[in-house]
């Protein structure tokens, strides 16, 4: 429940058919195990106290009592277990006979849902013995409970001490339905919806169900709790697999089949709110249902967190997302070469990551539209701090490409800008620095200006998030082909186009190898023993912690209290608690202070959920004050 996460489960209890007895114990044997592992929300198979498969038994008076008592004996072994249940069983009401889910906690029924879609189809006849969901509403008398129980689908059942915590449930074909009860309930306010159902296994049927699971819980921004009947239900015909499922705007975080027992995972709910709250798209409402309470306390994580968000970790799906990028990218390009009539794409080429990825891009878009690469003008500008290594990259790269290739040397003009202002040479302070990226930047205008051309910006996301670029030096360009790709995801698409360069051309695909284990530099320091001195990760800190951050500042909105220990438990093994914190003040305190620079940012193409565009995803002033994320980062020591 600390920092929203909530831990939930889906269970499958075995059983044995019209057995309510058996059923119970097996019932409330799995709500205890759950309540020991930390589970609040769990959710059981349909008509998990009498078995689904019980045909036309469910006429009979016995069986229906049956499961009524059944729930009676659940209810009494529970009554100290905070764990709110989903429960399901037959249920007459208004002398008809429903599919329902029984909504459990503390001996107590929250509340009665019944099915709304009832399959009358191939193997399943469920509207022989049961009525459908419709309009049947009311108060319901069940198990002696003396508090009134509400009966009705669609009720939404809200935690009073965790905000965020709405609970809906549905049953099995709900789901199915062109509007399933779980977009009513959404829209009411549940952003936890649970599933008791009875699917049976069919070759490919278990793909269905799992894009069914996930895409509800991405349209409806909502936790979804699937939870399948298996062992014990009858084989006469078909066999259940205890398909169990826990999904979460989209995503599958756990799943397993044929295996039965408990499922568990934790749903973010506060990512859930702030996602509906961000998009709008759920209007929000009121639906019945009989509200609960949960002990606050810290959940324990066991969900994935990747390390790396912005990076696929499958090499295929890797593979996939660069070649997207680049086709973005390049198309973005491509349209504003057309659209400014620019007879060249001027790119300053360093040997470095960024640059090199731009000058990619720009081959490609000049592939797109037809010209020869000698309309790229990749220009190297040595100085103070450039080495060999940089240098002849830089040279052999745009070689390889057919790129028109300048050489300026900007030393001897720096060195007449110091004369003109008064700096000392042996002074290394940023007016030192910066000079160099400012006339590095200069030259690449005029050389724009003599060709007709446009400058093409090299600066990545994440320099961009930590203002490591020099204000009207790399921080300016005409059209920024990387500005919205983060470093850790620069370094992979360098390498998917060495992997895909490395039969066409070995000799390019050598260069983009060595280029990419190059330490990442500005280079504005002079070198020591021809070897970069300047080496950006020990100045700002990883890249891979910063992408971190970056992630859920940005596009979650977390805390610092979330995002520190998100970044422990995903990075923990490879960094201290002590570092990770130093560099997520390091992060909050650039993030605030460089916010000048990203408010005049030039265009340049937006590829993925992040981007610090100033003109539509990220509208921040910049002199914003950092003192209530500061306030809080210091109560982490």
């Amino acid at each position: 429940m600390k920092d929203g996460f909530i831990c939930v489960a889906c269970g499958t209890p075995k059983l044995r058919l019209a057995d309510c007895d058996y059923n119970a114990e097996q019932t409330f044997a799995m709500m205890r195990r759950a309540e020991e592992a930390g589970v609040k929300v769990l959710v059981l198979p349909e008509l998990g106290l009498t078995g689904y498969t019980c045909g036309d038994l469910f006429y009979q008076d016995a069986l229906v009592r049956g499961a009524e008592a059944a729930l009676s004996t659940v209810l009494a072994a529970t009554r100290n277990l905070e764990v709110v249940t989903a429960v399901g069983l037959p249920v007459r009401f208004q002398n008809k006979l429903y599919n329902c889910a029984s909504i459990i906690q503390k001996g107590i029924i929250l509340g009665v849902v019944p099915k709304t879609y009832l399959p009358n189809y191939g193997e399943f006849y469920e509207k022989r013995q049961f009525a459908p969901a419709e309009a049947a509403r009311g108060a319901l008398s069940l198990c002696g409970q003396e508090d009134a129980i509400w009966f009705g689908a669609g009720q939404v059942f809200r935690c009073e001490t965790i905000p965020g915590l709405e609970l809906g449930f549905e049953i099995c074909e709900d789901l199915w339905a062109p509007d399933s009860p779980s977009v009513q309930m959404a829209q009411a306010g549940a952003t936890v919806i649970g599933n008791l159902s009875a699917s049976n296994d069919l070759i490919g049927k278990d793909a269905y169900r799992r894009q069914l699971v996930t895409t509800q819980s991405a349209k409806l921004l909502c936790g979804y709790l699937y939870s399948s009947a298996g062992e014990g239900e009858s084989t006469s015909d078909v066999v259940f697999g205890a398909h169990q499922m826990i999904a979460e705007n989209g995503a599958l975080l756990a799943e397993q089949r044929y295996e039965g027992g408990l499922l568990l995972s934790e749903i973010d709910v506060q990512r859930l709110c702030y996602e509906r709250r961000r998009t709008q798209m759920l209007d929000g409402g009121t639906a019945a249902g009989r509200p609960f309470s949960l002990t606050e306390g810290k959940t324990k994580l066991t969900r994935y967190v990747a390390p790396q968000p912005f990076v696929p970790e499958g090499r295929d799906d890797r593979d996939e997302r660069c070649r997207e990028i680049l086709l973005i990218a390049s198309l973005g390009l491509k349209h504003r070469l057309e659209h400014t009539g620019a007879k060249t794409a001027v790119v300053g080429l360093s040997g470095g990551l960024d640059s090199t990825l731009a000058v990619l891009i720009t081959g490609l878009a000049m592939k797109m539209l037809d010209r020869p690469m000698t309309n790229i003008v990749a220009v190297t500008m040595p100085c103070f701090g450039t080495t060999d290594r940089t240098r002849n990259n830089a040279v052999v790269l745009a070689e390889r490409m057919g790129a028109a290739l300048r050489t300026v040397d900007i030393s001897q003009s720096v060195r007449s800008h110091f004369k003109d202002i008064g700096h000392d040479m042996a002074d290394h302070s940023v007016t030192f620095e910066n000079a160099q990226a400012r006339e590095r930047t200069q030259v690449l205008m005029d050389i724009a200006n003599q060709t007709g051309g446009l400058v093409i910006g090299t600066g990545d996301l994440s320099e961009l998030a930590l203002g490591w670029c020099t204000y009207n030096g790399d921080h300016m360009s005409m059209y920024a082909v990387n500005c919205s790709i983060p470093k850790t995801l620069v370094r992979h698409l360098v390498a998917y186009l060495a992997r895909d360069n490395a039969q066409k051309d070995r000799e390019l695909r050598d260069v983009l190898e060595d280029i990419l284990d190059t330490p990442v530099s500005p280079e504005l320091l002079p070198a020591v023993q021809g070897r970069i001195a300047q080496k950006t990760e020990d100045l700002v800190g990883p890249y891979e912690l910063h992408d971190f951050f970056l992630y859920y500042v940005v596009r979650w909105g977390f805390s610092p209290r979330k995002v520190f220990r998100l970044a422990e438990y995903a990075l923990g093994k490879t960094y201290s608690r002590e570092v990770i914190l130093e560099w997520l003040k390091t992060f909050y305190r650039r993030f605030f202070s460089q916010q000048f620079k990203r408010s005049c940012l030039p265009d340049g193409p937006k590829v993925g959920s992040v981007a610090l565009s100033p003109r539509g995803d990220w509208r921040m002033p910049s002199d914003a004050q950092a003192a209530l994320w500061q306030g809080e980062l210091e109560t982490l020591k």
